[in-house]
């Protein structure tokens, strides 16, 4: 679904050249669930905006869904954007004032879709707040309004979920709790997932880790995800 063929990304600072990524190839297959980890610096945050669409590469291709994106004018790439792809970050970007219904609303609103209320409830049931509909944040846990900002970014039936550093801010427990929603989302809803994060703890639950440094994939490996490792019945214990 995703291909990335040698894509480079220049910034330049001060009169400086800096080479946020360089050579970066990567395919992404629908239904993955991807962890891309590396130390500060390395690129890992550009890589998610490429992917997306919140930035161009200087150089290399971007296929999505077999067409090359890279290239595509502005606003063309606004609205390939909102279709598909959804974005969870650490901070919740919830609106003081509006209910968690309301919240969830807001990208259906500028879609302008006309069931809009009835899928914004059946977001927030998917991910576990049916009875938190007419909530506002100062009324949620972090862990909740995390919930409710995954939800918004789903109820647009994105193609992939892009998750920066998603539970930063959240306890462990509530950390466990919302990566295994996102496997809950991979497995039994096909979505694609990408997270970027620091912490093994949170990639562990992905089965693919994408180790970077230095603007540069150094490591792909698959491996068996968190629920996979454990007997029935044991995830979360």
């Amino acid at each position: 679904m995703i291909v990335l063929r040698d894509i480079g990304r220049v910034y330049q600072t001060g009169g400086a050249a800096v080479h946020a990524l360089e050579g970066v190839s990567l395919d992404v297959d629908r239904g993955e669930f991807v962890a891309v980890m590396g130390p500060s610096g390395s690129g890992k945050t550009t890589l998610m905006n490429i992917l997306g669409l919140l930035d161009r590469p200087s150089a290399g291709r971007y296929l999505l869904g077999g067409s090359d994106v890279a290239r595509l004018p502005d606003d063309t790439l606004a609205r390939l954007r909102g279709r598909a792809f959804g974005f969870v970050f650490q901070s919740y970007n919830l609106l003081p004032r509006m209910t968690a219904l309301e919240q969830v609303e807001l990208p259906l609103i500028y879609q302008g879709t006309a069931d809009r209320r009835r899928r914004a409830a059946e977001a927030l049931v998917r991910v576990g707040l049916h009875d938190r509909l007419g909530h506002q944040p100062t009324e949620l846990s972090g862990g909740e309004q995390q919930r409710v900002a995954i939800a918004r970014s789903l109820v647009v039936d994105p193609l992939v979920l892009l998750a920066d550093e998603p539970t930063g801010a959240l306890d462990t427990a509530t950390e466990a709790d919302l990566m295994r929603l996102f496997s809950e989302l991979v497995e039994n809803h096909g979505l694609t997932v990408v997270v970027v994060t620091h912490e093994p703890s949170v990639a562990r639950y992905a089965g693919r880790i994408v180790k970077m440094r230095d603007g540069r994939i150094i490591e792909d490996s698959r491996r068996l995800r968190e629920w996979e490792t454990h007997a029935p019945g044991e995830v979360g214990r």
